[in-house]
């Protein structure tokens, strides 16, 4: 079987040379590219790849959040996070979110197709290096009371928030999302009531904490 893949990721130079190194592996194909997360949501509804290979800090969507979508809304696509991020917000984020491999974009080749082949079989692939962030984050989980908090935002809140955070205005965001700019911004005053915040400077801040944008780009 050839496992089809997604390439996912914000930077063009990363997806060229990535589609350059899977066409010459027997077995793999790129059967599409997305440069941000609700492109490959779309993307992946439309052609329902065996793996997409994920940035976890891209515009408009983040990975985190486009990972949630898919594994929740198309069954079968797995998903491997390749990203610079080694700390721990990043790692059990996507690995929460539902992906099933998580990798640094300092790998080998060999090791991201190794990836690939694990995770379509159904497995789970860690890089040896992010390994040691999932086990302390698990030991951390269960020292954790049992009413430590979640992210009190809902998934579109979370949508709006990284939208906001990236400077797009309340008017874009509208269209953008297909909704009215009374919707926007009632969940933005929501989030702020959530978040016992009072501008969107300190939700911008809340959204880098929180891994939804990131200050690297």
């Amino acid at each position: 079987m050839v496992i089809r893949i997604l390439l996912a990721d914000d930077h063009k130079i990363v997806r060229d040379g990535l589609r350059t190194l899977i066409e010459k592996e027997a077995g793999l194909e790129v059967a599409g590219e997305a440069d941000n997360g609700r492109k490959t949501l779309k993307l992946a509804q439309k052609i329902h790849p065996h793996v997409v290979v994920m940035d976890v800090t891209m515009p408009d969507m983040n990975g985190i959040d486009a990972t949630r979508k898919i594994t929740n809304e198309i069954p079968g696509v797995k998903v491997v996070a390749l990203s610079m991020h080694s700390d721990r917000r990043f790692v059990l984020g996507m690995l929460e979110a539902g992906a099933s491999g998580y990798l640094l974009k300092d790998c080998a080749f060999d090791e991201l197709a190794k990836a690939i082949r694990s995770v379509a079989a159904g497995h789970t692939y860690l890089s040896p290096s992010v390994a040691d962030v999932v086990v302390k984050g698990y030991l951390d989980k269960l020292s954790e009371p049992l009413t430590a908090a979640r992210s009190p935002l809902t998934q579109r809140e979370r949508e709006i928030l990284q939208l906001l955070a990236e400077g797009s205005t309340t008017k874009e965001i509208a269209s953008h999302l297909g909704v009215s700019v009374k919707t926007v911004e009632t969940h933005r005053r929501n989030m702020m009531q959530k978040l016992n915040m009072r501008s969107v400077a300190e939700l911008t801040k809340y959204a880098i904490r929180e891994g939804l944008i990131s200050v690297d780009g």
